[in-house]
């Protein structure tokens, strides 16, 4: 036993190692903070086992608390899978003095004899503004309701408020382009910020449908985080709220409209006494619909000078590599040939480039591999071209180079890239296939047959008939017009038939009556093996009434049990089989609110009603 606990416990360890990988330390501080604002560093480093932690110097700032030192750990298993993870958190809370940036350095802390050290971060002091804002980083979950409190109660919208309380100077949008003066399908960031000095919750907008531009939204994560910056002398909590990587599509001004979103703010609401808000549970604070504007911006576009003949519709800046499965291959095999285009620059719209390969190669339309990712910069990454084609002949060709032609962004011109010509040696393949018919020294040569059509496409055994050996008059012939003939005679036939059958519905009742019963009976059973009383002898007495009903024609309303006692005596039905069909009906009903062993009542009426219904059926 002992041995096996330190199986286990070895197992656990080598585990919760595996899982905790390699050992980091971390920094995490504002990137802006207020001139006299305190506000908090932290260093985490992912292991508890972890001794001599070193603070690095915080020259230009004040510290007024810390080192606070704290641990997490955490244990999960998944589908057997076990991990575990445990950190160690060191804070301090520091105080801003006079504006500028300063660098924090490096912390060390020594783990398992190894001194690991954090990264230097910089930290930016501003002036201090006459805003409301305050140091550090909010959260604010894009497109939520107003989130959080304010001392214990939610905001009150019944509280008087308008949105002439909040100013175009607390709270405001801009947009700003990347690029003002471009060429066509040249790439433009377009970016839309939020600067507020106010308690901003919601807000509400999107891009409009743009004429003359392609548009693709680049994803910026849903929970926003509100960073420091100095704007006109006011210090405000600045998030950007979306970017657009907008392709121009024609010349010209084009403009981009300005926007028109609502905000929800969270104010604080002055015509309310604020003991009596207290001894009433009303909050102090209201939500306040804010609509914000964001400013039109004009894009010049000029058109791309001259296009070459073979320009490829590609701008930014790219690069061509081309690689080839074989060089050497037997006629009527399938050879592959790939162009990688890689870059930045609108890929979507880069047509495929143009191979000129031998005139009697077949070969198939080029297969597209899109590899490429939204970048701030444009689409960035590589688009494959795969070419097919099958040689049929032997001989030696070559494949010349093929051109890539595209405008490039950063020297205003275009340039030519053309990819690596390959030499393809085609070896007379099995069966036969294959003929010298071409011989290229450079210079590619037409393909000739003299005196053979393309007799040489055929391969293997021919099988060969006599001259006027011909379908047209045998018999075979005459029988393919007549039996398409008589098999529709013969559908005619039963399908009238059948129509004349279904049209008398009380035969056609009758003839259903024991299939549906039998139907029913065996959705009985189902409820009987499951122990559901209601449901079964619902199910029973249907299949009973309806078996009746159906066989003899009666209407729902006429259904009673004199009604099928006369019936089943008219047709001269036994007497004990009516009463035994009657005794079914009576204990069916009885046995629905019959106390003791109800597995065996509903076994059997189960088996009389299934006696009675086939009985029933030998005799009719």
């Amino acid at each position: 036993m002992k041995r096996l606990v330190q199986i286990v416990i070895f197992a656990f360890l080598s585990v919760s190692a595996f899982a905790q990988g390699d050992v980091t330390f971390k920094v995490s501080a504002p990137s802006s903070v207020e001139a006299g604002g305190k506000f908090r560093v932290q260093f985490t480093v992912n292991t508890q086992n972890v001794s001599n932690f070193n603070a690095p110097d915080f020259k230009g700032f004040e510290v007024i608390y810390g080192p606070a030192t704290s641990s997490q750990s955490s244990f999960q298993m998944i589908n057997g899978h076990t991990s575990q993870s445990s950190s160690i958190i060191y804070t301090y809370v520091l105080l801003s003095s006079a504006p500028g940036t300063y660098t924090i350095g490096s912390a060390s802390v020594v783990v398992d004899g190894t001194t690991v050290k954090s990264r230097p971060v910089q930290v930016r002091v501003l002036p201090s503004g006459s805003g409301r804002s305050s140091g550090g980083g909010s959260a604010y979950g894009g497109g939520s309701s107003a989130n959080g409190s304010r001392n214990g109660g939610g905001a009150s919208s019944s509280a008087p408020a308008s949105s002439q309380n909040v100013s175009g100077k607390d709270l405001f949008m801009t947009a700003t382009a990347s690029r003002t003066s471009v060429h066509e399908q040249e790439a433009i960031l377009l970016t839309y910020k939020i600067y507020t000095l106010v308690d901003l919750t919601q807000m509400d907008g999107k891009l409009p449908t743009l004429d003359g531009f392609q548009i693709q939204e680049i994803p910026l994560p849903r929970t926003k985080e509100f960073s420091l910056e100095q704007y006109n002398g006011k210090n405000y909590r600045t998030v950007v709220w979306s970017q657009y990587l907008l392709f121009p599509q024609k010349s010209g001004k084009l403009t981009i409209p300005s926007i028109t979103y609502e905000g929800v703010v969270i104010t604080r609401n002055r015509t309310l006494d604020p003991i009596e808000a207290f001894f009433n549970g009303q909050s102090g604070y209201a939500e306040v619909k804010k609509k914000i504007t964001t400013p039109a911006l004009t894009i010049n576009v000029s058109p791309l000078p001259n296009k070459p003949a073979d320009f490829s519709g590609a701008v930014g800046s790219f690069s061509v590599s081309s690689s080839i499965s074989t060089q050497e291959v037997d006629a009527n095999e399938a050879v592959t040939l790939k162009i990688s285009v890689k870059g930045s620059g609108n890929m979507k719209l880069i047509s495929t480039p143009d191979v000129q390969f031998p005139k009697d190669f077949e070969t198939y339309d080029a297969k597209v591999n899109d590899n490429f990712q939204l970048t701030r910069s444009g689409l960035s990454g590589t688009k494959e071209f795969e070419y097919l084609f099958v040689p049929r002949h032997v001989g030696t060709y070559e494949i010349p180079a093929a051109k890539f032609v595209y405008f490039d962004t950063d020297s205003r011109s275009y340039k030519t890239l053309t990819t690596q010509a390959y030499t393809l040696k085609v070896n007379k393949g099995k069966g036969g296939a294959g003929q010298n018919v071409s011989n290229y020294s450079g210079q590619q040569q037409d393909v000739q047959q003299l005196n053979q059509d393309i007799r040489f496409i055929k391969q293997g055994d021919v099988q060969l008939h006599q001259q006027g050996d011909d379908f047209f008059g045998t018999w075979k012939y005459w029988a393919a017009y007549l039996l398409p003939f008589v098999l529709f005679i013969l559908l005619m036939v039963l399908g009238r038939k059948r129509m004349k059958a279904n049209a008398n519905v009380a035969l056609s009742r009758g003839k259903k009556a024991n299939k549906v019963a039998l139907r029913r009976m065996k959705a009985a059973k189902k409820l009987l093996d499951a122990h559901d009383t209601g449901k079964f002898y619902d199910e029973v007495l249907r299949a009973l009434w309806g078996y009746v009903g159906d066989k003899f024609n009666m209407s729902q309303e006429s259904l009673n049990k004199e009604n099928i006692e006369q019936s089943l005596a008219s047709r001269n039905v036994p007497e004990e089989q009516v009463q035994q069909f009657m005794k079914v009906l009576n204990d069916c009903e009885f046995a629905r609110y019959a106390p003791g062993d109800v597995n065996e009542n509903m076994e059997n009426v189960y088996n009389s009603a299934i006696d009675a219904i086939s009985k029933m059926e030998d005799n009719l």
